[in-house]
């Protein structure tokens, strides 16, 4: 599929890493409209790792917001979102799980929606349908 997106995943490292290998390897079906590459930082809050995140930021063109039960606690997941809308970078949440009540990062807008994970609706969505 020509014209791919490159998409960030703003995940919960300590809770839904698992979710996000999964959301991941989507990228590598025939018909995937995004690509992926692996961006995330597994290091203490501390330093310049938003500077980091900023840098990683610069040639995405969607961030997907992977939502689990413990998202409003990831302090990392609300300030990636935070550096995205500052970047002005279109985001989505998406719920991880669809057995468990997934919840959005503090930083989310009231406006923004959490979707259900479904192969259609993420094509749907990283094209712009939201």
């Amino acid at each position: 599929m020509a014209n791919k997106k490159r998409v960030f995943i703003s995940f919960d490292y300590d809770h839904d890493e698992g979710a996000k290998h999964l959301l991941a390897g989507q990228a590598k079906n025939e018909d995937s409209p995004f690509d992926f590459t692996d961006a995330s930082i597994k290091e203490p809050l501390s330093g310049d790792w938003k500077d980091k995140v900023r840098k990683r930021m610069a040639n995405i063109d969607v961030v997907i917001g992977l939502c689990g039960e413990h998202t409003n606690t990831a302090k990392g997941v609300a300030a990636e979102i935070e550096i995205a809308q500052e970047k002005s970078v279109s985001y989505f949440f998406l719920a991880a799980y669809s057995d468990k009540d997934c919840v959005k990062p503090t930083t989310a807008k009231s406006a923004d929606k959490m979707y259900k994970w479904t192969w259609d609706n993420l094509k749907l969505l990283i094209a712009g349908d939201r």
